[in-house]
């Protein structure tokens, strides 16, 4: 987005030449010949930073630079300051202007100045945004089996491109984990990686979080906010569990992958944005059209790039790694090991909770045992107890052959019968979603 400039001066041909000067830049520019006028077009206009006079006719610069701080505190403040006044300037420094001026000035002393406080402004800005995203711990791909290989070989081929990826898989597979990942390796690293969790947040909430709003646009909105997408600029926008977005706002969305603009809630300026989209779910998208709750048009959209996250249950040779990878987050004193016994109850149970289960239940271990050693017993019951077999029935093939829509049917219907028609453990036998075998069941007539 073009940064927006706000200049507060009592002289209009000064107004008038910075104008000139700062829109020939290439930056947009609102000015004020008041304080108070000033004051009011930062909350209409939320300009990217302020060029202010410390001498105003209705109200002081001081008072003008304390209120601009109550509207955005971070936002940056060139004061500028004749002779006589450079103390108050030093002041207004102190109360969180970024720099001052003296009249009489060189127009290209002022262009320095507001492009090395722009540029601190975005600096500061994303290392905010990383420090609180990317410290929220989501971890890093751990495995050297051929299906997380593959993964991780995708990732490195799809991460030093802008093309929008669309990552699929159970829940707890590391979805969360790979988008980290390919933010990682792009060339958009050092800016923002910008997470929303699109299945938290009602439908107006969520348009809000994503778009932004104007002051006033619903009840409770009394100041201007800015959307995930603004603050994504030039970074990354991770959109979690897609999947669960409302109709109405897939359409909204749609717009913006496309054309890369939108408008905040109850305002009418268009903001263009330049970010990479990366979006997760563990639901049928393919089946979510069909049943009419997802967009066809946005799921190809999304679907550029697509990576099918494993589960656990087909990368089993995995498990030990992972294993001393939670061990090593959660007792990095390494007081306790595991025990090789505790080892074959893990890779024998069938994980339908994928990655995030074992996590748990190693922390869980970890608080149990007493001793220096994880023993099958400091094990969650549900691992001890379980007899689940993760071998597919066999199929014993006729001379005629099986089509695969007769072979599918037969799995379903023998997965049915060791379970007991319990249509939850069947799906997760199966290593597919509850709906999707129901999708399965109907169109069979199961």
């Amino acid at each position: 987005m073009t940064p927006r400039i706000l200049v507060i001066d009592d002289e209009e041909r000064m107004c008038w030449a910075l104008d000139r000067a700062l829109s020939n830049e290439g930056y947009q520019v609102v000015t004020a010949t008041r304080g108070l006028q000033g004051i009011a077009l930062a909350q209409k206009t939320e300009p990217s930073m302020v060029i202010l006079d410390l001498k105003m006719p209705d109200i002081d610069g001081i008072e003008v630079l304390k209120e601009l701080k109550k509207i955005n505190p971070s936002i940056p403040v060139i004061m500028i300051t004749a002779h006589g006044t450079i103390d108050t300037a030093i002041v207004a420094m102190k109360i969180g202007a970024t720099d001052y001026i003296t009249k009489p000035f060189k127009l290209e002393e002022i262009k320095v100045q507001v492009e090395q406080a722009l540029h601190l402004s975005n600096l500061e800005n994303q290392v905010n945004f990383l420090r609180q995203e990317l410290g929220k711990n989501y971890g890093k791909l751990v495995g050297q089996s051929d299906a997380i290989k593959e993964v991780a070989l995708l990732i490195r081929q799809v991460a030093k491109t802008d093309t929008t990826v669309l990552i699929t898989g159970e829940s707890g597979t590391g979805k969360e984990v790979a988008a980290v990942e390919i933010h990682k390796a792009s060339n958009r690293v050092d800016k923002p990686f910008v997470a929303v969790n699109c299945a938290a947040l009602p439908e107006q909430l969520l348009e809000s979080e994503l778009f932004g709003h104007e002051k006033g646009a619903y009840t409770g909105a009394t100041s201007k906010k800015k959307g995930r997408f603004e603050i994504a600029e030039k970074g990354t926008i991770f959109l979690d569990e897609i999947g669960e977005m409302p109709i109405s706002m897939q359409v909204k969305l749609l717009r913006v992958l496309q054309e890369r603009c939108f408008e905040r809630v109850g305002g009418t300026e268009t903001i263009h944005v330049d970010v990479r989209v990366i979006a997760t779910t563990n639901v049928d998208l393919a089946l979510a059209i069909s049943n009419g709750t997802f967009r066809e048009d946005l799921y190809y959209r999304l679907n550029v790039m697509r990576i099918i996250m494993p589960p656990l249950r087909s990368r089993k040779e995995d498990i030990p790694l992972l294993v001393n990878h939670f061990l090593e987050k959660f007792d990095p004193s390494h007081s306790k090991k595991i025990s090789s016994a505790a080892i074959k109850i893990l890779t024998r149970y069938s994980w339908p909770g994928n990655i995030r289960e074992l996590q748990n239940s190693i922390e869980r271990a970890l608080i149990v045992c007493q001793g220096s050693e994880i023993q099958p017993v400091h094990l969650p019951k549900e691992l001890l107890n379980s007899t689940e077999e993760t071998t597919p029935p066999a199929i014993n093939l006729t001379e005629d052959g099986f089509s695969l829509e007769e072979m599918e049917k037969h799995l379903i219907i023998k997965a049915l019968e060791k379970h007991n028609y319990n249509q939850t453990k069947v799906a997760k036998y199966l290593g597919i979603s509850r709906p999707t075998l129901l999708y399965r069941l109907k169109k069979y007539g199961i």
